[in-house]
Parts: structure tokens; sequence; C-alpha cells
């Protein structure tokens, strides 16, 4: 079972929506406006998001962006009748995870929300979060405790890294392996380095640091 919000302004389709989800056994709050639903994930933690593009006020495509740069993870499935290559670009840009056209046959509804609930929360959607640290793949913001944080190109590659893969340690080899080319001026002490700098900026403190090392077996980004 999943709490999931629905973002729907059609009273028919939501009621229809709202009757399969709960059949699939869902928790599921309705709401028909834009306003609405950024209040509710003001509030509330939701597994999934089902949001429908066009609104009485404010856009799907707004409530993406905005939800995503709040720091926002959770899954989001965008239901519209937008079906041309550019609004679906447009849609996943905004942080969209999922994109289903209208009119839809409900058994690939229900089987798309099962494969995003099936998704690892710390990649579901387009910002990851761990802890008060929120790094956004699509705006490159990186925030912590809402406070933003300057990092360079090859910061921001090694700290998406880390937090793609929480609580997985990589060693100095692997990680110049993935983010420095192969003919790049660059050593074991260069990501050294690059570590050292990445943890002064975030403010990792040394009682309890977010980034811990550990002799053989490398660098980890600790999450919950």
């Amino acid at each position: 079972m999943a709490k999931i919000l629905l973002v729907e302004d059609d009273k028919n389709l939501a009621r229809l929506l709202m009757m399969q989800l709960e059949h699939d056994r869902h928790l599921v709050d309705v709401v028909a406006q834009g306003e609405e639903a950024l209040a509710a994930l003001k509030i509330h933690e939701y597994d999934l998001i089902i949001l429908d593009w066009m609104l009485p006020d404010v856009t799907g495509v707004d409530i993406c962006k905005l939800y995503r740069q709040r720091g926002g993870t959770s899954p989001i499935l965008m239901l519209t009748a937008k079906e041309t290559a550019e609004d679906k670009v447009a849609g996943l840009d905004a942080g969209a995870d999922d994109y289903l056209t209208k009119p839809f046959n409900p058994p690939e509804l229900s089987a798309r929300i099962r494969a995003l609930l099936r998704r690892p929360a710390a990649i579901a959607g387009k910002a990851l979060k761990v802890k008060d640290l929120v790094l956004d793949t699509i705006t490159r913001r990186v925030t912590r405790s809402e406070q933003t944080i300057d990092l360079t190109a090859k910061e921001f590659r090694l700290l998406e890294l880390l937090m793609k893969h929480p609580n997985q340690s990589f060693t100095v080899e692997s990680i110049l392996d993935r983010l420095w080319h192969a003919d790049a001026n660059a050593s074991m002490e260069t990501v050294r380095t690059h570590i050292k700098t990445l943890r002064r900026k975030i403010g990792d403190s040394e009682e309890n640091p977010i980034i811990r090392s550990r002799r053989g077996l490398g660098y980890k980004i600790v999450g919950d």
C-alpha cells in the first residue's frame, strides 16, 4: 500500500481513478487545483504523485518544478492529453518520472504505478536527498538545510555519485575511473583533495560526518 496524491480537476476522472487506486489498496488524497497540491506537498509525505498537466490555476509542469526545487523526491506520474514528443520532454525535464497520455488503459496505469513504487527512494525523481542535503540533477542546485552550496562541476559530479548510492563505499581508484578521463592529469591525491574540499563546502562535521571514509573501502555518504 502506498500513500498517493492525485491531482486532477476532472471530477468524474478523479472519482474513477480514486476507485481504481483504492481497489489496488492505496491510500489516496485527491485535490483539484495546483495550489491545493502545493499546500498538501508542504504538509504531507507521499509515496507517489499523480499529476494532471492542465489545471485551473497552476500547471502540472510548474508544480513539478516547484516540488523538485523544494527538494521533493517522490516519484511523479504525469497524466495529460498532450502527446507530442515536445510535451513529453517538457514534462520529464520539469521533474516528472513517467508520462501517460489520456485516454489510458487502467491496467497500464496500475503497472506504471507499481514500477515507480519499486524504485529506490534515493533515486526516485530528479532530486537526490540524504538527510538535509539535497542535490537537484536538473537545476544542478545543491542545498543543505535550505542553504545553497556553490560547487564546481567536478565537485557536483562527485557528490552526485555518492548520493545516488547512499551507504555504498567507493575506492579512490573507482572514483578516479568514473569521474576523470583516462588521459586526464589526475591522481588519487586529486580525488582526496576534491573530497576534502567537498566536505568543507557542505559543512561536514568531524563529530558526525555525512561523508565518511574507511581504510581499504574508500568513501561513502551515510544515508538515513
